[in-house]
């Protein structure tokens, strides 16, 4: 388990857990807690808590970005073992919880807040840019705060 997720589980409420149901331990060689799941159809079966929105595994154990573990590590389903933190789904869902992805440490309101204008002239524009937003064409005023 990386290191990344035992202080997320993000993923664990905010995507539904499904799986063919022969990884539940009704079949002989599944592992999954069958009473932890729910059917979706007859073929799959999805962990409790993840079939609606909002989503929470029945599993997940702690608070979203505080320490959090899974109840049934070792029984996981497939579709645990195969995530993978930092790709594209689990920092989707990290920032649906207002974590940040995996590997930033910048906090999320900073990089939402922030505004970064390349120079003009590295776009090869020689125009300078205004000094104030008061300056721009119909913006009579109106003031620019300070980033």
């Amino acid at each position: 388990m990386s290191q990344a997720c035992l202080t997320c589980g993000a993923c664990c409420a905010y995507f539904r857990v499904s799986f063919y149901w022969s990884e539940t331990d009704a079949h002989p060689e599944g592992l999954v807690p069958q009473h932890l799941t729910t059917a979706i159809n007859p073929y799959l079966v999805a962990m409790r808590g993840t079939e609606s929105k909002p989503a929470r595994c029945v599993a997940l154990e702690g608070d979203i970005g505080g320490c959090v573990s899974c109840a049934i590590y070792a029984q996981r389903s497939s579709t645990c073992r195969e995530f993978e933190a930092g790709d594209a789904r689990c920092n989707q869902a990290r920032l649906v919880h207002g974590l940040l992805p995996v590997g930033m440490d910048v906090p999320a309101v900073a990089i939402a807040s922030s505004v970064v204008e390349p120079p003009l002239e590295a776009a090869g524009n020689p125009l300078p840019l205004p000094s104030r937003l008061a300056e721009l064409p119909g913006a009579s005023g109106v003031t620019a705060l300070p980033l």
